[in-house]
C-alpha cells in the first residue's frame, strides 16, 4: 500500500482554514421577520423658522443668500426708515430747548424761594415757580424716552437670523419695502430628518422606536441603510399620517429630496439566510446542507425577496427547500 503524505503547506493551510470553515455554517430557525412597504419621504428640517422684520422701512443690507449657513443671532439684513432719523434730529431740537426752559425754572424757583424768606413773594407765587420746574423736568423725560424709543426702532431695524441652520429662501431683494413682521428669509435647522407621508391604514404597524430600510443609494451610500422613527404626528392630513425618522448621512443641505424607505406593514414567520449561502446555477437556485453523515448535498430551494437586517445586511428570504435544523454550509 502506498501512503502519500500531504505537504507540510497543504496541512498549515488545512489548519488555519478549518476553523473558517466550521464559521461558515449556517443553522436554519424560522424568524419572526417584519414586512414592509415602500414608500417615499422627504428631507425636512425638524423646524423651518422665518427671519422676520420688526419695524417697517426699506431694506438697506442683505447679507443671506440660499444656501448660506447661519448661526442664531447672525445680522442677516437691515431694513432702514428714513422717517426714524428725521425724528430723532426733531426730538434733539427738542429736547435742547426743554433743557434751556429747565433750566430757566429751576433759576425762577430758586429765585423764588430766595424771595420768600423775606416776605417779599408770596405762597401762591412759589408754588407756581415750583410747578412750572417740575413740568419742565417732565416734559424733558418724556422727549428723551420718545428719543431713545426711536433710537431703538433703528437698532431693530438689523433682522437677525432666529436659529443655527441653512438659509432656504430670501424672497427680498436691497431696495424692497417690507412693513413688521415680513419674512425677510426662511432658515432650516441643522437637524435634518426624514418625513413620511403613508396612507392612514398603516396607524396600526407605525409606532415612534420602529426601524425603517432606506435605499443607500439616494444617501450616496452601498447597501441598505436604517433608521428608528422617532416621531409619529397625531394628526392625519389627507389620509395620510405623517412620521419623523433620523437617518444617519442625510446631510445638511437638499430639504425636499425624495428617498426611498421601507415601513412596516405586519409580521410572520419565515425562513432568512445570508445570500453568500445561496449558488445559483442554470437558472435554479441550491444550498448545501449537510447530512447525518456528515457529508454536503445540494439541496434546491425556492427563493423569495431580498430581507436585509441590521443584523444580516446580505439576507434572503427563502419559501421553500430548508426546514428548521437545518445545517447550510458555503458553497
Amino acid at each position: 500500500m502506498r501512503v502519500s503524505l500531504l505537504p507540510a503547506w497543504l496541512v498549515a493551510w488545512l489548519l488555519v482554514a478549518t476553523p473558517a470553515l466550521l464559521a461558515a455554517e449556517f443553522v436554519v430557525q424560522p424568524a419572526n421577520v417584519v414586512d414592509e412597504k415602500a414608500v417615499f419621504a422627504t428631507v425636512e428640517s425638524r423646524n423651518v423658522v422665518p427671519a422676520r422684520a420688526r419695524i417697517g422701512g426699506t431694506i438697506t443690507e442683505l447679507n443671506v443668500r440660499e444656501g448660506d449657513e447661519v448661526t442664531a443671532g447672525q445680522v442677516i439684513g437691515v431694513i432702514a426708515d428714513q422717517k426714524l432719523g428725521l425724528r430723532i434730529q426733531a426730538l434733539d431740537a427738542e429736547i435742547t430747548g426743554l433743557k434751556s426752559q429747565l433750566a430757566q425754572a429751576e433759576t425762577d424757583l430758586g429765585r423764588a424761594q430766595a424771595l420768600a424768606k423775606g416776605g417779599a413773594v408770596s405762597r401762591q407765587q412759589l408754588d407756581q415757580a415750583g410747578t412750572a420746574a417740575q413740568v419742565a423736568a417732565s416734559s424733558l423725560k418724556a422727549r428723551e424716552a420718545e428719543r431713545a424709543l426711536a433710537a431703538q426702532q433703528m437698532v431693530e431695524g438689523q433682522v437677525f437670523a432666529p436659529t443655527a441652520g441653512r438659509v432656504l429662501t430670501v424672497p427680498l431683494t436691497i431696495g424692497s419695502v417690507v412693513m413688521p413682521g415680513d419674512s425677510i428669509a426662511t432658515v432650516a435647522e441643522r437637524k435634518f430628518v426624514l418625513r413620511l407621508r403613508v396612507p392612514e391604514r398603516a396607524t396600526g404597524f407605525l409606532k415612534a422606536g420602529q426601524t425603517v430600510r432606506v435605499n443607500g443609494r439616494d444617501l450616496g451610500a452601498e447597501g441598505a441603510q436604517f433608521g428608528t422613527v422617532t416621531l409619529v404626528y397625531p394628526r392625519i392630513a389627507d389620509g395620510n399620517v405623517v412620521a419623523d425618522a433620523e437617518v444617519k448621512g442625510l446631510g445638511d443641505y437638499f430639504v425636499g429630496q425624495r428617498i426611498e424607505v421601507w415601513i412596516p406593514a405586519g409580521d410572520r414567520h419565515t425562513f432568512v439566510i445570508p445570500a453568500h449561502l445561496i449558488e445559483t446555477r442554470f437558472g435554479l437556485d441550491y444550498v448545501h446542507r449537510r447530512d447525518l453523515a456528515g457529508g454536503v448535498v445540494a439541496i434546491p430551494i425556492q427563493r423569495g425577496r431580498d430581507f436585509p437586517t441590521p443584523e444580516m445586511p446580505d439576507g434572503i428570504e427563502v419559501l421553500s427547500g430548508i426546514a428548521p435544523g437545518d445545517v447550510l454550509v458555503a458553497p
